[in-house]
């Protein structure tokens, strides 16, 4: 229970939910019928104990509804299950932070939720594996991806950022697709690789695309970029498509051209890009880029290219203290720091490719908010075991 002094002011004649409570049982309508939730400040929490508030939620946007009614899981046995309780039992487990089908069974105890949820009863990991392997692959997933684009549709007429990236997900045992690839963190171990679709600066996740360990490559993910853009249709199509440096190839870039889909992308420093921005080291036409950087756009065609492309070459004086890591013979981890002499200038850089004619300004702050969905992705990462081989799957 979050502190009553720190929770944000409220306009006067209104309380808080913590307010609220401490004065009155607080109505929630649900499945079961309202009911009147106390708060106890002294009891302690648990997991499941605001479910009912998620729950009025589902009820009230009929969201859970037109899941049960849209999914194609049909019986012909008088005595089967019904969907809501199938779908009903695999939320609670989810919810609940369940990673195996035998978790399940804990939900046995709970007496409280599945009625909220209109539930009868709730079943077994048996009931729950068999009801899922009724359901054709190709049909589920059309059934669930109408559900997130009903969820995701309506924010997309107003002008949004597509932010890609691709994960790689270590994996143990034997599982389809697990292959050998590219793997930093468990090099040698099987892997699937997520190309992951998000709508910028809302943490909310469009699609993931899993594939084998060995179609890691931002190429192998741009095949579900497209095809996501299609469905979406004309009139929901991103104002920019932006990622790191693995998505700046040519093919990525041609397919955006010819979909007349704008792009802002990280350029490798490669040779070329380092040749261009010697030469334009000692040119004029720097324009503040802001945060302390400098940038001037340029044409080039790199090789492998298939014509010139407006290259953004950033620099950014560096006059502050430098962390130098190294390791010992034992492996220990040692850090040093490196003061820059203040007669010499030292710069750092780096280089964009870019479909747009905006302003280096503009362009600058666009690429720094790649940052936000970058913290976004390694929250997905490290946080939610995306990569943490702790976790067997």
């Amino acid at each position: 229970m979050d502190d009553p002094a720190l929770l944000p002011a409220h306009p006067a004649g209104e309380q808080s939910l913590v307010e609220l409570a401490d004065d009155q049982p607080i109505p929630v309508d649900t499945y079961a019928g309202r009911i009147h939730i106390e708060w106890d400040p002294e009891a302690p929490i648990t997991p499941m104990g605001q479910m009912a508030f998620f729950i009025a939620f589902l009820k009230t946007s009929g969201l859970f509804d037109s899941l049960v009614a849209a999914c194609p899981l049909h019986y012909r046995s008088p005595n089967a299950p019904s969907k809501r309780d199938v779908l009903g039992t695999a939320l609670l487990s989810v919810l609940s932070g369940h990673r195996r089908y035998a978790h399940i069974t804990a939900l046995r105890t709970d007496t409280v939720n599945p009625p909220l949820l209109g539930m009868s009863r709730v079943l077994s990991e048996d009931a729950i594996r068999r009801a899922f392997d009724r359901i054709e692959a190709d049909v589920g997933v059309e059934w669930l991806q109408e559900q997130l684009d009903y969820a995701t549709r309506p924010l997309l007429g107003e002008p949004w950022i597509l932010d890609a990236d691709t994960t790689v997900k270590p994996l143990y045992g034997e599982q389809e697709g697990a292959v050998i690839g590219y793997n930093p963190t468990k090099p040698g171990r099987p892997s699937h690789s997520y190309h992951s679709f998000m709508i910028g600066t809302l943490r909310l996740m469009l699609e993931v695309e899993v594939r084998p360990g060995d179609q890691h490559a931002p190429k192998h993910g741009a095949r579900d970029l497209w095809a996501l853009l299609d469905r979406l249709g004309p009139d929901r199509q991103p104002w920019l498509l932006r990622g790191d440096i693995g998505w700046s190839g040519e093919a990525t870039m041609r397919a955006a051209e010819q979909r007349r889909q704008p792009y802002l992308f990280r350029l490798r420093l490669t040779r070329n890009v380092v040749r261009a921005i010697e030469r334009a080291m000692t040119a004029a036409g720097w324009h503040s880029a802001g945060q302390g950087w400098e940038g001037q756009a340029i044409p080039l065609r790199l090789v492998g290219w298939s014509r010139h492309r407006r290259v953004v070459l950033l620099r950014r004086k560096i006059d502050r203290p430098l962390v130098i890591e190294d390791h010992d013979a034992g492996g220990q981890q040692r850090l040093s720091f490196a003061t820059v002499d203040p007669r010499k200038q030292v710069w750092e850089f780096a280089a964009l490719v870019t479909s747009l004619d905006a302003e280096i300004l503009s362009l600058g702050q666009l690429d720094r908010d790649r940052a936000d969905a970058e913290n976004d992705f390694d929250e997905l990462k490290n946080q939610w075991g995306w990569v943490a081989s702790r976790h067997r799957t």
